[in-house]
Parts: structure tokens; sequence; C-alpha cells
């Protein structure tokens, strides 16, 4: 992170520091680089302290897949100090603050700052300073970091921070329209996947439907040609359906234990418990995606559609070589008829493409179930 410092003289706005300039390039080229989002994260934090003067840094960001604010890179203290910690603007009125303001807010001295009572024993007696991370009215998240000592900040570094800002929300809006353009790719691929049968199988079985259904003698010819026409579309149905009929969820660095724990602090009243014996709790590293997908769906679905008193999650390995994950809850809405979400038919979708199964459904008049069910020879 070092290097030279040259200025640029703008007048009366705040100096321009060719050294961020050529950082921000060097961030942004190294976007689809990086080993995984919270090394990038973690890189920005680190260039947020060298090219101020705050020592320590976080950034608390939305994270579309967990569908909550977490914390994704850090500098000077552990990551792993924010593990399953909430933070939202609710808990925090400075974030708040910062993002409907769009500017810099540095806890004064003397004040203390509003946080959330978890987050007491992070904090030293310095200074604390809140960048927002928004453009264009949307907000991301925000940058928490601080220094030792109460001098408010110079104005340069001020505009050195809210930059930092607008740099992280630049590059949190392009991999939101790298997303979007991977989903337009998705439902491309399944369009062609629906003009391909139509096409080819429907095409070839429209055609035997025809000569069958004639009332005139099938000659021997005709049988086999029938026959030929049967085993083509066999074939190119075959060819097409293996294909991946679905989305893929993105690699997760939780696992399945720690989402449901995460979801029981999220969600205290659905009475959330994991059930089963403890030694059974593991999931194969390859379904640890589509398990923790299918959980969300289940577990949002419960709270959406449903009253429950209760929610119970639990996984086993059966005798057959299948492992089964199970979510069942109570509390169906009496006259209403219980419905279930695109996540989980999507999730269907991508279970196919490991030989699995997602089923849902009532299991008796007040109580809903999602089971996901992989045999583990097919992967």
């Amino acid at each position: 992170m070092e290097g030279r410092v040259v200025t640029l003289d703008t007048g009366s706005a705040p100096a321009v520091r060719i050294d961020a300039l050529e950082l921000f390039v060097d961030l942004l080229a190294r976007v689809d680089e990086e080993g995984s989002s919270d090394e990038f994260f973690g890189r920005l934090c680190e260039a947020t302290c060298a090219l101020t003067s705050m020592d320590r840094a976080v950034i608390f960001r939305y994270d579309e897949v967990r569908r909550r604010v977490r914390a994704v890179g850090t500098h000077n203290i552990p990551l792993e100090a924010f593990e399953g910690l909430q933070f939202t603007v609710e808990d925090a009125p400075m974030a708040r603050e910062a993002l409907m303001e769009d500017r810099v807010i540095e806890v004064p001295e003397g004040a203390e700052p509003e946080l959330p009572e978890r987050f007491r024993g992070l904090l030293r007696d310095s200074m604390l300073v809140c960048t927002p991370i928004a453009a264009s009215g949307r907000w991301s998240g925000v940058i928490l970091s601080d220094r030792a000592g109460r001098k408010p900040l110079s104005d340069s570094e001020r505009y050195m921070l809210w930059t930092i800002g607008k740099t992280a929300a630049l590059i949190t809006h392009a991999h939101v329209a790298t997303t979007l353009q991977e989903r337009a790719r998705h439902l491309q691929e399944r369009i062609d996947l629906a003009r391909d049968v139509h096409d080819g199988v429907i095409q070839r079985l429209f055609g035997v439907a025809m000569a069958v259904s004639s009332d005139a003698e099938l000659s021997r010819a005709a049988r086999d040609r029938i026959g030929e026409e049967l085993n083509a579309a066999l074939t190119e149905l075959r060819e097409v359906v293996q294909r991946p009929l679905g989305r893929t969820s993105r690699p997760t660095r939780t696992t399945l234990v720690e989402e449901v724990e995460r979801l029981q602090r999220e969600h205290p009243d659905l009475g959330l418990v994991l059930t089963g014996d403890p030694e059974a709790r593991g999931v194969p590293a390859h379904l640890e995606a589509l398990a923790q997908s299918v959980l969300s769906e289940a577990v949002r679905n419960a709270h959406k559609h449903a009253d429950p008193t209760r929610v119970e999650v639990s996984m086993e390995e059966g005798a057959e070589g299948v492992w089964v994950l199970e979510v069942s809850n109570d509390g169906l809405r009496g006259g209403a008829r219980p419905q279930s979400g695109m996540g989980l038919r999507l999730a269907a979708l991508e279970a196919l493409q490991v030989g699995g199964l997602v089923e849902f459904g009532k299991r008796d008049e007040e109580s809903w179930r999602v089971r996901l069910a992989v045999p583990l020879e097919h992967a």
C-alpha cells in the first residue's frame, strides 16, 4: 500500500491524490482476481487505513446470498470477531445518519457511539468514524474505522473516506449488474432448452402420434420407422436433460449448522431447533450451498405463511446412501392455502442436477414439511 504521494490542485475542492487514484484502479482491476469477496474487501479496509490516519477498519455490507448485513472485510482487527453478529441501521443510528445524509460521520470527543451493546467490547478509547457505502440512493453498507486520539478529521481525510465509500458502492453495483447478466444468461439457456425439446423431441413424437392414430394398417416399414423415431426422440431428450436445468447456489463460507444457529438468533419467535443425533449432522461439502438454500427458503416460508411455535430441522444419511435434510413447522393458518415460494422451486431444479429431489407440502392439517434428498453416490 506504500507509494508516492502527489496531489493535484483543484481550487476550492479537496486535493486529488494520485496515489489514491492508482490504488483505486488497482483494486478495481483485482475484483475478479481475489480468492473471495472477503479478501477483496479486506484489501479495501487496508486501503482505508493506508490513505488516511485511521488505524482499524471493518466493512459491513448487505449479503444477497444470506440476505443479511455482515462484516465482509477488516484491517488490524480479526474478521472472526464479527462472526454471527447482526448489524442493521436500526441498531446503529449513526450508520443510518451517514447513509441518509451521504456523509462521513464522526463521533465527537466525549460522546458515546450509538452501536449495539454486543459491539462494545470491540471499541477502544478512540475516535470512531462511519463512512457510507451508497450511490444513486442505494444503500449497500458502511465502513466503520477508528484511530487513537480524538483529533477531528481534516477536510481532505473526510473527502478521502467519502471517496473510498463511493468506490466500494461502485464495486457493489458492478457486482449486481454482473449477477443480473448471469441470470439473464440462465433464462436464455432455459428458453433454448424449451425450444430444443419442442423442435426435436415434440415434433418427432407428434409425427409418431399421427401415424399410430391413423386407421390405416401399419406396414412393417412403417413400424420400423416409428421405432426409429422413438429411439431418436429418446436420444435427443436424454441429451437435452443432461444440461443444467436451474441455478447453482453460490459457494458458502459457513456450514448448515452455523446457519441454523444464525436463524435461531434472527427468529427467536419461531422455536427453531436442530433435532437428531449431533454426530449425524454432517453435510457433504458439495451439498452445503444447496442445503443452506433449502433451509433458508423453508424458514422464510414458515415465517411468512404460518404462525409456527416450533420449526424442526433434521439431517441424516440413510442406510441406502441418501443424504436427507428435513425442515418442518406447525402453525398452518386455518382456511389459507399453504404456499411455497419460487425459491423452493428453483432449489428443486438445482437438486435435480445432483440427482436429488426437493419435496414440500402438508404433513397434516397443522404442519408443513420441506424435504431434500440426494443420493450420495450420484454426485
